[in-house]
């Protein structure tokens, strides 16, 4: 069974993935440690029997396979996809505003957050910066992440808001915006006073030039986080960061909470992230440790599944399809022969799931009610919300007894429909049988979620299973 070193790799990881490009970051770092080999889908792939790749998607998604060291032309692929993406708050361009005598970030919510849980946190910045460079066709993207507390939005006062315990609606545009520091301190600094409206600041620090000092003092740390297609541009690295430098930027409002262990027996994991990068290294370890000897073995670690998965990177994209046919013609399958080879494989999604919930159990299934430390859940719903399909279903149940795997069953009320998950998609551009999995949480979509320390152990050694039997 797998130890409780799972726990400390996850840790890391959601200390590490603070955005998607940096959760990709972190598992290829796994996986090359792991001897994998880091493909370009635009080479040509000199592929061997009982070797270990992995590959970047547009820096956000990646995907990792092995081959058996025996391969029958017949033989498919056993599959896993999880996403790196999570509900949080996006910064939006020309980002700067002040208002009152403080500087505030112009945000946009991403995914489907819980917005309040988002209030009195240590926020930060992580992502990506697309730099100019020398060619106009290829510029620099450097990933970046802050590891310090830069922004908070606060609550308001409850002497102001005697209404607050009842419940209160957050606009988007203008409650939640993120307070990034003050006027009068600017002035300070500046030995200078601060106008009510704060109009010096136009000449203080703007967002793009905080981004350009951290950009500039990050650089030899970041020497190894430059975009792959862009490393060659050597020369431009050595150089300081200026705010004219930088062309745009994907980066998200980060929650800075540490993961934490809780309970009495220290049974519970809190942390942000947990949907979804529990799955993520669950993947990642399952097929490291994966031993099986014929046919192949993959994961998918998909971006933009928390809003509707359709782009280039996620997993409505024809990607993983182009993937799977350019894997067989390297091994001199025939177009036919590698579409009897797709189908002929097995998809497991893996997302977390809603864990029952004590102060609320009418929200729950009358029969279905997974908890935490109970084991991992199947995922079902007849609507294929869930990727729903009893005889790939049946595999899943026997690789867990026969590994004395804990396992539960999960399904939504009648009354009250959740939400859905890549697997369903996925499967409707690679038409294989498609299981939906994940651990149980709760407070799903909080900035800070709750887990159960079991239920990754559970998930972490059926993916082993599945990747060796």
């Amino acid at each position: 069974m797998t130890s409780n070193k799972e726990i400390e790799k996850l840790t890391a990881l959601l200390k590490a993935g603070t955005s998607p490009a940096l959760a990709v970051e972190e598992a290829a770092r796994q996986l090359a440690e792991a001897g994998f080999e880091e493909l370009s889908f635009g080479n040509t792939w000199g592929l061997t029997q009982g070797g270990k790749y992995y590959m970047k998607h547009h820096d956000t998604t990646l995907f990792a396979f092995t081959v058996g060291e025996k391969l029958d032309y017949r033989d498919g692929f056993r599959m896993a996809a999880a996403h790196t993406d999570y509900p949080c708050l996006r910064v939006k361009p020309n980002p700067d505003i002040t208002s009152a005598g403080y500087r505030q970030l112009n945000v946009e919510v991403y995914g489907g957050p819980i917005l309040n849980t988002w209030l009195d946190r240590p926020l930060s910045i992580s992502g990506r910066v697309a730099l100019r460079s020398g060619d106009v066709m290829r510029p620099r993207v450097r990933l970046l992440s802050v590891e310090r507390p830069l922004m908070v939005i606060p609550n308001l006062a409850i002497h102001l808001n005697k209404e607050v315990n009842k419940g209160v609606e957050l606009n988007r545009q203008t409650d939640l915006l993120p307070i990034i520091g003050t006027l009068s301190a600017l002035g300070r600094e500046e030995g200078g006073g601060a106008e009510p409206d704060g109009k010096e600041a136009e000449a203080g620090e703007s967002f793009l030039d905080f981004l350009a000092r951290e950009l500039s003092a990050d650089r030899e740390h970041s020497a190894g986080r430059e975009h792959s297609a862009d490393r060659e541009h050597s020369a431009d690295q050595e150089h300081s960061v200026t705010r004219e430098d930088i062309l745009d930027y994907e980066l998200s409002v980060t929650c800075l909470e540490e993961p934490r262990l809780a309970g009495l027996k220290q049974e519970l994991l809190l942390s942000p992230r947990l949907d979804n990068l529990t799955s993520v290294q669950a993947l990642v370890s399952g097929i490291i440790n994966g031993g099986r000897r014929e046919g192949f073995n993959l994961i998918a670690l998909f971006d933009h599944e928390e809003v509707g998965s359709r782009s280039k990177q996620g997993a409505a994209s024809l990607m993983l399809l182009h993937l799977l046919e350019k894997i067989c013609e390297s091994f001199g399958r025939t177009p036919m022969q590698t579409k009897e080879i797709i189908y002929d494989s097995l998809l497991l999604s893996v997302d977390v799931a809603q864990g029952t919930h004590p102060n609320y159990l009418g929200k729950m299934d009358v029969t279905n009610r997974p908890v935490l430390n109970g084991g991992l859940c199947i995922k079902e719903a007849c609507s294929q919300s869930y990727a729903t399909d009893c005889g790939a279903v049946a595999i899943v149940e026997q690789l867990c007894r026969a590994g004395e795997i804990p396992y539960q069953k999960f399904v939504n009320r009648s009354d009250l429909p959740g939400g859905g998950t890549l697997g369903a998609i996925a499967s409707s551009v690679i038409p294989v049988p498609t299981v939906d999995i994940g651990v149980p949480l709760l407070a799903m979509h909080s900035a800070v979620e709750t887990m159960g320390v079991q239920d990754q152990l559970a998930i972490t050694d059926l993916l082993t299973a599945y990747f060796s039997r």
